[in-house]
């Protein structure tokens, strides 16, 4: 008879253990879902709008000989390096 409490008690309290880590795991889940919400919808109305795209102005070529020219300058100066100064090269002439 020992062994027949013992295994019941052992049932009944797993049975517990188990139904209160349901309810907190439930309830943990709801509060995290909550809060999830609440950020969602401040980030939502917080975030201001893009900008606008600037308008797209055309260069010249004068303009971009001399902005090669500085770009130049900067690079024997060794203010920047030649990878950089191939990165802006290439952006300044498209």
């Amino acid at each position: 008879m020992p062994l027949l409490r013992t295994v019941g008690r052992t049932a009944v309290i797993a049975g517990t253990a188990s139904s209160v880590s349901g309810r907190v795991n439930r309830r943990q889940q709801r509060k995290w879902s909550e809060q999830e919400q609440q950020q969602t919808a401040q980030q939502q109305t917080a975030a201001p709008p893009p900008p606008a795209a600037a308008p797209v102005e055309e260069v010249s070529m004068d303009d971009k000989v001399e902005q090669l020219k500085k770009l130049a300058e900067l690079r024997d100066a060794g203010i920047i390096t030649e990878q950089e100064f191939g990165a802006q090269k290439a952006k300044i002439l498209g």
